[in-house]
């Protein structure tokens, strides 16, 4: 499906779209949760969805998805993830996830948000492990309104710019994430110092 497909689909399917974007993003779809909701946000600011309904379903579309992770760990357990490891650059990503959960435990589930793909491994390797759902679902449900609300107004507003923007924060992840908190840091520090001076 390319960007002009989920364009398309949008325009015809509404707010479902969205939802079912992200619910079925963990199976894969060549469209990035980014771009995703960046454009989700994109379709508010131009009048074809109302901002609150687009947003809510972007929601319930990212965070289903996730769960459907976390309960696939759960059920399909082991077997599945020995399958995953034949693939080279799978067995990358769940190495990856692996480490961050020794690292950080359960709060790596809220670091994973903001890594493509291992936002998709990590709750599936949660599944497997003995955290408790309703752990699972508030670090998954909170994290995932913060990644959202940012991707979504962020796609409110660039606007027509949304498939490049939104690639390039899927390659880069997190990297490029924390340019516009710096800048904001840096402007509210000039604007504590000229507030002081005065």
């Amino acid at each position: 499906m390319s960007y002009d497909s989920l364009l398309s689909l949008i325009q015809q399917f509404g707010y479902a779209a969205l939802f079912f974007a992200l619910w079925l993003g963990i199976i894969g779809l060549p469209i990035p949760d980014e771009v995703i909701v960046m454009t989700g946000g994109a379709v508010t600011s131009n009048g074809v969805l109302q901002v609150l309904p687009a947003f809510l379903l972007t929601y319930l579309g990212v965070v289903s998805g996730l769960s459907l992770g976390f309960i696939l760990g759960r059920l399909l357990g082991p077997p599945v993830l020995q399958k995953l490891r034949r693939k080279k650059k799978m067995d990358h990503y769940l190495q990856l996830s692996e480490r961050m959960i020794r690292q950080y435990g359960s709060f790596a589930l809220c670091i994973g948000y903001f890594f493509p793909v291992i936002r998709h491994v990590i709750p599936y390797l949660m599944g497997l492990g003995k955290i408790s759902y309703v752990r699972y679902a508030l670090l998954s449900c909170t994290t995932g309104l913060v990644w959202t609300a940012l991707f979504f107004f962020l796609g409110r507003g660039v606007g027509n710019h949304v498939e490049e923007i939104g690639y390039l924060l899927y390659q880069y992840g997190v990297k490029l994430i924390w340019v516009p908190v710096a800048a904001i840091l840096l402007y509210a520090t000039i604007r504590i110092r000229v507030a002081k001076r005065k």
